[in-house]
């Protein structure tokens, strides 16, 4: 297994410029889907998470056939389909779980059949829905970078808003707010954080990206700040272990980094101070005596009549 200093060499490596793009890009990403993802746990979100992780593949594949930037066709395609999803989901005969379902199905079948038509079809289709590391460009990162930011930015000003909705939908909308456009917002903020960790970590795998971290960090904290900073830390620290351990051992990175996340989900589920396993075990053992005691009290007092 290589170990850690010779990683951090192999990272100034003139010839292994592909390591560096890729490390940077998987913990850019993972911060930024840890703050995204924070809403959609809070908001039961999971499946839109997917729907967006499938929507996106059309635009990575006419990117892909066109030979441009994958970010930016992603971004285009998951963009318009949350939009679609938007503006269908308003229609009170259908619920948005339905709408959801039919949209993701049909954009990753259009990519499917769009990705089919370009030589290497079977070789293109692996490297989108379980990620590749090594042919990243530099502009990819450059956008990456860009997206990233605005994204936090925009989570950052609206962030009020959006914790409104995603709590109580009926009670922002009585308070005035604009229920389905911060709705929209947020669809086209997954969409972003979806396409910019998608060629390090793959379509199938994304989703893990967006929920993971911000479930542990749920589970280390009842304060919604502090659980949006656990989050990216969780997120950002998985990625950075993840691309070292698949360098060292020959690992898939997509993999690997969902893996160590997970494994910090479990670590948080076991060991989290008020809400982990232990914690709540030791809560409950400490509360049957002073029950038993109780119980005990109320025997012997006389029985009011």
């Amino acid at each position: 297994m290589l170990s850690f200093a010779d990683f951090l060499q192999d990272l100034g490596n003139p010839i292994l410029s592909f390591l560096p793009k890729a490390l940077l890009i998987a913990v850019m990403s993972s911060i930024v889907c840890g703050v995204i993802g924070c809403h959609v746990v809070l908001r039961g979100m999971a499946f839109i998470g997917d729907a967006v992780a499938h929507a996106v593949f059309p635009g990575l594949a006419v990117a892909f056939v066109l030979q441009g930037s994958l970010v930016l066709g992603g971004m285009v395609a998951g963009v318009l389909t949350a939009v679609l999803v938007a503006l269908f989901s308003q229609n009170r005969r259908l619920k948005e779980d339905s709408v959801i379902g039919l949209f993701f199905v049909a954009a990753f079948a259009l990519g499917i059949v769009i990705i089919s038509r370009a030589p290497g079809y079977a070789g293109s289709l692996q490297s989108f829905l379980f990620g590749s590391i090594t042919g990243i460009p530099d502009s990819d990162v450059v956008v990456v970078a860009v997206a990233g930011a605005a994204l936090l930015a925009v989570a950052l000003l609206l962030h009020k808003e959006l914790v409104a909705v995603s709590l109580d939908r009926e009670t922002a909308r009585a308070a005035g707010l604009p229920v389905f456009a911060l709705d929209l917002v947020l669809y086209v903020m997954v969409t972003v954080a979806v396409v910019v960790s998608v060629q390090v970590i793959g379509n199938i795998l994304v989703l893990a990206l967006l929920v993971t971290p911000a479930a542990t960090a749920r589970l280390l904290t009842d304060r919604l700040p502090l659980m949006m900073l656990l989050a990216p830390v969780v997120g950002g620290a998985s990625a950075f272990v993840g691309v070292y351990l698949s360098w060292a051992v020959d690992l898939p990175t997509g993999g690997t980094i969902v893996l160590v996340a997970t494994v910090a989900f479990l670590l948080a589920w076991l060991l989290a101070p008020r809400h982990g396993l232990l914690a709540r075990s030791r809560g409950r053992a400490n509360r049957r005596p002073e029950r038993a005691a109780e119980e005990a009290r109320e025997a012997d007092e006389p029985a009011l009549v």
